[in-house]
């Protein structure tokens, strides 16, 4: 007898090509063509968060909305850091969350700047009076198809945004993460299979991964996991800013072995294993969603 509850998972969401498009900074997933499938209409929770509060940086869209949509829907209050200028994206992610019958906190904040990174941590506990995940996603991402058009400024604003808030954010909310608490960090499949154009985003992904592991076993005596989600080519905001080379957006994720990029809802349940008692025995892991292209840590 047929299965019908079966998906070709080659087809499962877009697959055409996409409509050649770009924004200026910073870019809105509102405004993109067509937009990305973070789960609004198609996660659903089981309780798995119930009680607990989260942080996620990046959260007005992409991948740090499809998380902030599922934790809600999971249980989970969520504050969201979010660039200055992305309000109307946040402001959806927000209504998402309450319609939830969760908290949700709104953290403008340019992670560039010195000690952004701590207050969005200080304002999360003000709000929520603790901090049970923390998921370090924001990133900055922006091709250059010549090595000699990249300018050091934008290089040491990929690593502050990156990578080094990372460090900040981690240090300001070790004292407030308890035993059973989770940290789940966004590397990239260009940790481990970088591309030349986006070269100081690539190297800053290979230092996330490694920062992941490393921290693991800082944390794992105090009881807290942490494991990081390697993502593929996943139809974000990131894409349009700048973030690939003239002329690659129609073909984007067609590459990989599946056939067709990949959407920020896909990424939403591995996001909540890593911060769920179900990852119990989960520390110091990467979790490639990459459509089938090969990670290797």
């Amino acid at each position: 007898m047929e299965n019908n509850n079966l998906r070709d998972p080659r087809k499962m969401y877009y697959t055409g090509e996409f409509p050649d498009q770009e924004q200026d900074t910073p870019a809105l997933q509102d405004e993109m063509k067509p937009k990305p499938d973070c789960g609004e209409e198609n996660y659903q929770g089981y309780g798995r968060l119930k009680g607990r509060n989260a942080l996620i940086t990046g959260g007005d869209s992409g991948i740090g909305r499809a998380v902030a949509i599922a934790y809600a829907r999971e249980g989970a209050n969520v504050a969201i850091q979010f660039f200055p200028g992305e309000e109307k994206d946040a402001e959806e992610v927000k209504k998402l969350i309450e319609d939830e019958g969760k908290k949700a906190l709104l953290l403008p904040y340019d992670l560039r700047k010195d000690y952004a990174a701590t207050e969005i941590v200080e304002k999360t506990i003000d709000e929520f009076k603790a901090l049970d995940i923390l998921v370090l996603n924001a990133g900055q991402q922006i091709s250059h198809t010549k090595l000699s058009d990249l300018p050091m400024k934008q290089v040491e604003d990929t690593f502050k945004v990156n990578i080094i808030s990372m460090f900040e954010t981690v240090k300001a909310a070790e004292k407030h993460l308890k035993p059973g608490s989770a940290i789940v960090t966004t590397t990239s499949i260009q940790s481990f299979d970088p591309s030349s154009h986006i070269i100081d985003y690539a190297a800053t992904k290979g230092a996330i991964t490694n920062f992941t592991i490393t921290l693991s076993s800082i944390f794992a005596n105090k009881g807290v996991r942490v494991n990081g989600v390697a993502p593929g080519p996943i139809w974000t905001p990131i894409q349009m800013d700048q973030g690939q080379p003239e002329g690659a957006i129609p073909d984007f994720g067609k590459n990989s072995p599946l056939g067709r990029a990949g959407q920020p809802v896909e990424l939403a349940p591995v996001y909540v294993l890593l911060a769920s008692d179900e990852g119990s025995y989960i520390t110091g892991q990467i979790y490639g969603v990459t459509g089938g292209q090969t990670i290797n840590p």
